[in-house]
């Protein structure tokens, strides 16, 4: 089961009541962060999800307004008592520019090790997390993420009591390995079922509407995308800009057979985006205009489905390197 919130949803500059890009993801016992645009950490606090159990951020790309709030949530972080390594991914360029963080950031109690990817890679998350990377289409480089939380196979303990496996040994075998019970190797297959399908987020923000997006986004239960412009007059606006209309946005789920769609990063033009919702639910009708505290939950028998407190709910690859501690 993944949670996810919406912390911040402008473009650019921050608005009284909308900050910067920014969302959170909560799996088990660990937090990842997409995007830390300016405001993040307030946010944060004002969401109460914490701060210690921050293990990965995750940058689109290195524009100020999704990358200015990483010094001061450093400090907040720290100051929560985290120890343990933070993880940050990012784009080309994501070392050079946590060092530079870190002259604003230093004598934090904890690692800050980065890693750079690039169209195509995986890499392993915190708490069983698979995150996969692909390249939009921007005036800088960008990358759209897909986070995929595997679901563990069906335990029989009917099965396992036949085959007189101690009940102390079972997690053993729901973990994918073999115990040995008086002399006889009992394997994961001889107790599990079969594969089960897990859950998936998708996060694209900064981009044109590309195949490269759609394919990695294909199917999740939720995709989290940019929708900087709402009227459909804006297109060439959006063009040579580098991101998506609603009705882009919108299209571009529906052509990855998404199961719900939150619009963010909204142009600060852009007073009331929920104004605008039809000319995304034309298109694609399981949209949400996203806002500051927006939740949601992808569970594994139910897929994507709000928080009950949504007011406004409608319907291995890369480069890497440690810097500092």
């Amino acid at each position: 089961m993944i949670d996810v919130m919406l912390l911040g949803t402008g473009a650019m500059v921050p608005l009284p009541g909308r900050w910067l890009s920014s969302a959170l993801v909560r799996v088990g016992s660990a937090l990842v962060l997409l995007d830390c645009g300016e405001g993040t950490q307030i946010a944060m606090r004002e969401r109460h999800w914490g701060f210690r159990r921050l293990d990965a951020v995750c940058l689109s790309h290195l524009h100020a307004d999704h990358v200015a709030g990483l010094p001061g949530l450093l400090h907040t972080v720290a100051n929560a008592g985290k120890t343990s390594p933070l993880l940050v991914y990012g784009p080309e360029g994501t070392i050079e520019m946590l060092r530079a963080v870190r002259v604003l950031a230093q004598y934090l109690p904890f690692d800050v090790v980065v890693r750079e990817l690039s169209g195509g890679d995986t890499v392993a998350g915190p708490d069983g997390l698979a995150i996969s990377v692909a390249e939009g289409e921007h005036r800088i480089p960008v990358l759209a993420y897909r986070l995929d939380h595997p679901r563990g196979r069906r335990f029989d303990p009917e099965r396992a009591e036949a085959l007189e496996v101690p009940r102390d040994r079972w997690s053993v075998l729901q973990r994918g390995d073999a115990v040995v019970v008086e002399g006889r190797e009992i394997t994961p297959e001889s107790v599990l079922g079969e594969e089960r399908p897990g859950v998936a987020l998708g996060f694209a923000t900064d981009t044109r509407p590309c195949d490269t997006i759609r394919e990695l986004v294909t199917g999740v239960d939720l995709l989290i995308s940019e929708g900087t412009y709402a009227r459909d007059d804006e297109v060439d606006r959006a063009r040579a800009r580098g991101h998506m209309t609603f009705r882009e946005a919108a299209t571009q789920a529906r052509d990855a057979r998404v199961g719900h769609l939150w619009l963010t990063h909204f142009s600060a033009a852009m007073e009331h985006p929920e104004s605008w919702r039809a000319n995304a639910a034309e298109v694609f009708p399981a949209v949400t205009i996203g806002y500051a505290g927006l939740s949601g939950t992808l569970a594994f028998d139910s897929g994507y489905r709000p928080f009950a407190g949504n007011a406004m709910c409608d319907g291995d690859g890369g480069r890497s390197a440690e810097v500092g501690g």
